[in-house]
């Protein structure tokens, strides 16, 4: 077989006729479009080389070469710009798509950029400096002390007796008297469950020589009825009556007899009290004289609630002492 064989794929010339049975060559763009390319008839003094180099350059890149070429002229402006042109069309720098060639956005303007919080400030103790701390701690330290010592004193005095009590019982009474005595009646096991009123009564003799006996006073009840309502009661109105009887019994016999010098000093005390309210409420008249005082007591059991069963006596026990004489010493704090 020959080269000008009619079955042959031999390549021919480009004037030579086809044979039937060959493949149809692809058309040239300059077949298709004419001597002048794709483009059209080329510019006045462009060559065909230059056309046809153009026509054979891909459309992409044909596509970006026209883009910079718009850009570097002043002249020429893209009416809309698109994706891939820059957003303003005075701009003179090309526009990179790719992914690398992407800038980061710069921050909006009037944004402050981030910063770390400032640490909080120490506060209390931990803002002082060494040598206060030190100081506060050691403050602290004396007043737990002397907390300490003061529950264990208050401990001791109302606890029963027992060797510590024994050997430093006045060391303990130095600590808690006046200030802050204990009165534990009030709770188990024996708390306080009847009404002790102290009661006084006079003999009076008047300007003409006669003599009288006044009625019995209930000053307990005058301090009940002076402390029922008020917010702020006296100290007097509440303990001084009622601590110098609980005195004199105290330290008095059955029989009212004085024991020791304390049992003296508490009949003086006691007397002087009750001369003082007789003379306050104006038990004698104008131009009378106090000769002589008596006093008493009223014990009564504490009536039990409703709902209790308890049964208790409700006869009211009497304590008379003997009538004391009136000196110008019991009534010089009325004088003045």
């Amino acid at each position: 077989m020959d080269a000008y064989d009619g079955g042959s794929n031999a390549r021919r010339g480009p004037g030579a006729a086809s044979e039937p049975g060959d493949a149809p060559e692809p058309e040239r763009p300059e077949e298709a479009y004419g001597s002048h390319g794709a483009n059209g008839p080329g510019a006045p003094g462009e060559p065909d080389a230059a056309v046809e180099s153009r026509a054979r350059v891909p459309a992409q890149d044909r596509e970006r070469a026209e883009v910079r070429s718009a850009t570097s002229s002043p002249s020429s402006e893209p009416a809309h710009p698109g994706p891939s042109e820059p957003a303003h069309p005075g701009s003179s720098e090309p526009t990179d798509t790719r992914p690398s060639a992407i800038r980061p956005a710069a921050p909006a303007p009037g944004l402050a950029p981030y910063r770390a919080p400032d640490p909080e400030p120490r506060t209390g103790v931990a803002a002082l400096s060494l040598r206060y701390q030190i100081g506060v701690a050691l403050a602290l330290a004396v007043v737990a002390v002397a907390v300490c010592v003061h529950i264990g004193m208050v401990f001791l005095h109302v606890a029963p007796s027992n060797t510590v009590t024994k050997q430093h019982g006045g060391a303990v009474d130095d600590w808690v008297y006046p200030e802050f005595e204990q009165n534990w009646k009030l709770f188990a096991p024996n708390p306080l469950q009847l009404n002790i009123a102290v009661q006084v009564r006079a003999r009076v003799r008047s300007a003409d020589g006669g003599s009288r006996t006044t009625g019995w006073y209930d000053l307990s009840a005058q301090d009940g009825r002076a402390i029922d309502g008020n917010l702020l009661p006296s100290h007097t109105q509440q303990n001084e009556l009622r601590r110098s009887w609980d005195l004199f019994v105290a330290t008095h016999d059955a029989d009212n007899r004085p024991v020791g010098l304390r049992g003296t000093l508490s009949g003086t005390y006691l007397r002087r009290i009750v001369v003082l309210r007789l003379e306050r409420d104006h038990a004698t008249a104008r131009g009378d004289v106090l000769v002589s005082v008596q006093v008493r007591s009223r014990t009564s059991n504490v009536p039990p609630p409703k709902w209790s069963e308890e049964k208790v006596p409700v006869q009211p026990v009497y304590r008379e002492l003997p009538w004391w004489a009136v000196t110008a010493d019991d009534t010089e704090g009325s004088a003045r």
